[in-house]
């Protein structure tokens, strides 16, 4: 498909620059498979949602992957975005054109890695120095990789730490927050529980990858980024029993939905998973895991975009966008949501 087809104009004031406060009282557009628009908030969720229905979140946890340094008097910055081992991670980089294969960059605070090795794609793979934990060295010399749409508006600070993370981070590993999970509360989980509506976790360390335009004119010859993903043999076998009681599965974020349906079967069931995966989702794709999803709004031309058109209809898509953008909703990372529903 022509790429053009997933573009819209965004007005920039519409792109959030930071969280709203509380987090649940974020505007929620609700998209059905009819094409009916509801306007909403997250906290209208478990009046939503029927009681047997589950909600499946990632629990991956941002670590603090922006790194700044020098290699000789080039200043030199690296995002990283992969593990490879212990000590090894592929990394977008910064003033690429003044760093070559063997080089190493001084990242501050007793952080040096050398860059091993310049990949197809432009960025490297850097092996650091030392020891310690990898994770440890990026607590002292690193950031919140925070999206390039906020980066390049204001500074990170202290407040995006926990910010740009949901209250379901625990395993560390992503470069980017599973975003659509950053609505939800405490408040918010007590009443969805309350409504008897269940919730499941899974795995997947969310690369820099997520943010990289389409830069083809041709869907076909997108070349989609790799994440390693895990879900748990119990978490299928439950969440095959909640289809298989007739209720949904709802994916809380592209990233759920995108390793759900990785892990799913011919026959639609669910089965454990743990590996890399690349799946590109766009028009015409039959899902076979997933009953709907909550996301929030996302890039023109981008993957992600895509993934809704293909879960809703291009058409639905384009007129819900066209519908957040005039009624103000707040877009990307830090804004509001929406809840499709086949």
């Amino acid at each position: 498909m022509k790429t053009a087809l997933f573009d819209f104009d965004l007005p920039q004031e519409n792109i959030a620059l930071r969280p709203v406060n509380p987090r649940d009282a974020a505007k929620m557009l609700c998209v059905r498979g009819n094409g009916g628009l509801i306007d909403k908030t997250v906290l209208d969720l478990p009046d939503i949602l029927e009681p047997g229905d589950v909600l499946v979140f990632n629990d991956t946890r941002v670590i603090p992957a922006q790194l700044t340094g020098r290699r000789g008097n080039a200043s030199i910055g690296a995002t990283l975005h992969k593990r490879i081992d212990l000590r090894r991670w592929q990394a977008f980089v910064r003033n690429a054109k003044r760093l070559k294969a063997g080089d190493t960059v001084d990242f501050g605070k007793d952080v040096e890695a050398i860059a091993e090795e310049r990949l197809a794609d432009g960025s490297f793979i850097f092996a650091f120095s030392g020891d310690e934990p990898v994770e440890v060295l990026l607590e002292r010399a690193g950031t919140m990789p925070l999206p390039p749409y906020i980066a390049s508006k204001r500074d990170v600070d202290e407040k995006d730490a926990d910010d740009y993370q949901t209250r379901f981070a625990r395993k560390k590993g992503a470069v980017a927050a599973p975003t659509a999970a950053l609505h939800f509360t405490d408040r918010l989980m007590e009443r969805l529980a309350a409504r008897g509506i269940g919730h499941e976790m899974l795995t997947l360390h969310v690369g820099a990858g997520t943010f990289m335009p389409v830069k083809v004119d041709d869907t076909d010859a997108h070349q989609m980024h790799s994440e390693w993903g895990r879900i748990e043999a119990d978490v299928a076998q439950r969440l095959n029993a909640v289809r298989a009681n007739g209720n949904r599965v709802i994916a809380v974020g592209t990233t759920v939905l995108r390793l759900l349906e990785s892990a799913a079967q011919a026959d639609g069931t669910i089965g454990a998973y743990e590996g890399d995966t690349d799946i590109f989702i766009t028009p015409g794709y039959t899902f076979r895991a997933i009953d709907g999803l909550m996301t929030n709004f996302h890039l023109p031309k981008s993957t992600l975009f895509m993934l809704v058109s293909a879960l809703m209809g291009r058409e639905a898509m384009l007129n819900a966008y066209t519908h957040a953008i005039g009624h103000d909703y707040r877009f990307y990372s830090y804004g509001d949501s929406s809840l499709l529903l086949p």
